[in-house]
This record gives C-alpha cells, structure tokens and sequence, in this order.
C-alpha cells in the first residue's frame, strides 16, 4: 500500500508532457515540439496586460508568431485549431505584422505549468496566440485563441462556405457585406451559419431560427455587448464585445447581415 502511494505522489509531482504543434501551410505540415519552441533563437519573455482569457497580466515564453508562418502572405487566410474544438479564422496580415499590435505564440513550459483559466478548467496551454498592444489593431477576443493544437492556411470563409454569402449583386460596401466580415471576424470561431463552418462551440445562427427572429434589435444588441445582462449562468461561454473590438456601426452592420440570411436559409 505505501509503495502504491509512493508511486501515486511521484506521478502527480510529474511535469506535464511536452505538446506539440502543427503547422499546415500549403507546404507540406511541419510539427513543432514545446521544447524547440522554447529554445527558439528568436523566443523571449514578454509581458501581456489584461490577457483576455487570464483576465489579469500574465508573463509568457514567446515567439513572434510572424517568424512560425513560413511562406504565407498578407491576402492568405488562415485557420487556428484549439483541441476542444474551437476554430479561429484570421486573416493572415495582422500576423504577419511587427506591430504596432502585434500576434505572439505563447508556449507552456511542461516544467512550469499555466494556471487554470477557471475552478475545474485547464489552463490555455500548450499553446496560446496572444498580442501585444491589441487595441491598436483592434484585436478581437477571438482572434486570442488557447489549446492551439495546429494552424493551417486555408482559401477565405466565402470560398469554402458559400451557404454563409450574402445575396449575389450585393455590393462591397453594403452594411450587409461589411457585416459579413464582421460576423467572420468576430462570430465564426464559435458559431455555424447554415450549417457551414467548422466550429463546434455555439448553436447554428440561421438554423432552425436567425437570433433577428426571436431577438428585439435593442435586446440583441445588449446580448452582443454583454450576454449575462440578459441570461446569467455560471457555464455562459459568450463573451461581451465592447464598442472597443465591434463600433456601434460594425454591430449595425453585423444585425444588417444576419437579418439579410434569415431570408436565405437552406
């Protein structure tokens, strides 16, 4: 019995193992171990202020996230995987920019181990995107996205999804086309429009009912501005988005869009 315990304590006092990353840029896939990374030429110590998952500073090992993306361009589109199933879509140029805000690969270290996000979650390891000096390119909450797993360029969302595109013959500069990107920028991480898309999170936005349809237009814009005004639950997931990471024209544009799908459901 003692030795079983022994060896129970000697288990639980291990680091954690070291994690892996995938990269899949059109090139071939290249796997990145948590030690290479740490040890990387260009790796440093940098400091985040008010870390959107942390909600507090945190400190990080870290590699410019620019330096990992061989071979991709400002106009690619690319796709980061978390390993519960969260899926950011970024275009590719505010990462491959070196500031002002600029986009960092954090890596756990297996030895020193991230706290929990929350009582009885993990913590955003092993690989975590972040940004320094976030609001001056008007980062979203989304585009920080933890457990990285793997990040691949991919063609753009309206290429792969078509079921999301507005009406044809709607021009660029419509509300309903600048909510789309919007909706991309800011909602696709973690909802399906459709049908389509690849996140696994939120509920479907057009299927069975569009949120325009159930939603007064005041109440829907304070449940986009900060959902547990309107429905408190201790496992709500949705974050706010302030005026700060979607102006009050971008949101105009965003409800234009989904009123604009909920005439064009499947």
């Amino acid at each position: 019995m003692r030795h079983c315990f022994s060896l129970l304590l000697a288990l639980l006092c291990l680091p954690l193992q070291a994690a892996q990353l995938t990269l899949d840029l059109g090139n071939g896939s290249r796997h990145w171990q948590s030690a290479e990374l740490l040890a990387h030429p260009l790796a440093q110590d940098i400091q985040i202020e008010n870390d959107v998952s942390y909600k507090r500073t945190m400190h990080y090992r870290a590699v410019p996230l620019a330096v990992l993306l061989q071979g991709v361009q400002a106009d690619d589109h690319l796709q980061a995987i978390a390993l519960d199933g969260f899926a950011a879509e970024m275009p590719a140029a505010p990462l491959l920019k070196d500031g002002p805000a600029r986009a960092w690969l954090a890596i756990e270290d297996p030895a020193r181990p991230w706290p929990a996000l929350a009582k009885g979650k993990p913590g955003a390891g092993p690989f975590y995107l972040v940004w320094t000096d976030p609001q001056a390119g008007r980062i979203s909450p989304e585009q920080w996205p933890f457990q990285v797993a793997s990040i691949r360029r991919l063609a753009a969302v309206a290429e792969r999804f078509p079921a999301m595109r507005p009406a044809p013959g709607i021009s660029v500069d419509n509300p309903i086309n600048q909510g789309f990107a919007v909706f991309q920028k800011n909602c696709l991480a973690c909802h399906r429009l459709n049908g389509a898309g690849d996140a696994q999170f939120g509920p479907d936005l057009n299927l069975p009912h569009n949120p325009t349809e159930y939603f007064q237009a005041d109440f829907l814009r304070r449940y986009i501005r900060d959902p547990q005004s309107l429905r408190q639950w201790p496992q709500a997931k949705m974050p706010g988005f302030a005026a700060a990471v979607i102006s009050d024209s971008e949101l105009d544009a965003l409800l234009a869009y989904l009123a604009h799908m909920a005439t064009r459901k499947p």
